[in-house]
């Protein structure tokens, strides 16, 4: 897979790849915090076929979670994890791996209580390549995009199957780096993904922008990423890979499970 040195965020670049090799991009969603070896399982999952990680960042009211990664969230808090501590994870990544397009998903408190400011020269400095805000509207967004944009950072918006034409040009018109399609109304890790009504929803998203199309809920293994990015450009694999590493014994375990998760999506994705 070769890789545009040329575009300044590693977003840009692997997507840019991806595109030239063929590939769909398979986008992995871990907790920052929930367990000891956060640093590891993100080399796991490069290993094992993921092409951007997204870091979760823990808080105690994850509104738009099912109860697995919910229950990810509390276990990251009580290890102490806080937003500044996301982003030394990242910055210890970063020793290892220069490659991998890193985003943190989260909500607005904690970076509120930080200051966008401090929050994006954070992120510039630990090497994170954007920001997924859950709960930030378009309305609100504008001056957290000029202060990522000024950085070469990306603001990644999330649209779902209720998001009217009118709201969907509205979010792309700030969005940068990749849309996240939610194929489901709900929480993440709930209901059963309909390709064909990812299918349409994504045709109506692409009159309105040229970004990458990503679609993530309701995506548990191969067959459903390969059936989600089918009319896209990538797949979001989240609560399979958080439950993975609940259940685990240790931390050597969580790492073998999710690499065998994420091989396998990689591998049907390639077929």
């Amino acid at each position: 897979m070769t890789e545009n040195t040329s575009l300044k965020n590693r977003i840009d670049i692997r997507f840019a790849a991806l595109r030239s090799s063929g590939r769909k991009a398979l986008v992995s969603y871990i907790v920052a915090g929930d367990g000891d070896n956060t640093v590891a399982l993100m080399h796991q999952l490069v290993s094992s076929g993921t092409d951007l990680i997204e870091l979760g960042v823990p808080f105690s009211d994850p509104m738009a979670e099912g109860p697995v990664i919910q229950r990810a969230h509390e276990r990251a808090l009580a290890n102490k994890t806080s937003l500044r501590r996301c982003l030394k994870l990242v910055e210890e990544f970063r020793q290892q791996d220069q490659n991998t397009p890193v985003i943190l998903m989260g909500y607005a408190n904690p970076i509120e209580r930080m200051g966008a400011e401090v929050f994006a020269d954070g992120m510039a400095t630990a090497g994170v390549d954007g920001a997924l805000t859950v709960d930030l509207p378009a309305e609100e967004a504008e001056p957290l995009n000029q202060l990522l944009k000024k950085r070469d950072l990306h603001n990644i918006f999330l649209l779902t199957p209720t998001t009217s034409d009118a709201r969907i040009a509205a979010v792309t018109r700030l969005a940068s780096g990749f849309i996240y399609y939610v194929s489901l109304t709900g929480v993440t890790g709930a209901g059963h993904l309909n390709p064909d009504s990812v299918a349409e929803h994504l045709t109506r998203i692409r009159q309105h922008t040229d970004l990458p199309l990503c679609v993530g809920f309701g995506i548990k293994d191969g067959a459903s990423a390969r059936a989600a990015s089918a009319h896209g450009d990538g797949a979001v694999v989240g609560s399979v890979l958080v439950a993975a590493i609940g259940n685990a014994e240790n931390d050597v375990a969580a790492q073998d499970r999710i690499g065998i998760i994420t091989n396998e999506i990689r591998t049907a994705l390639d077929r």
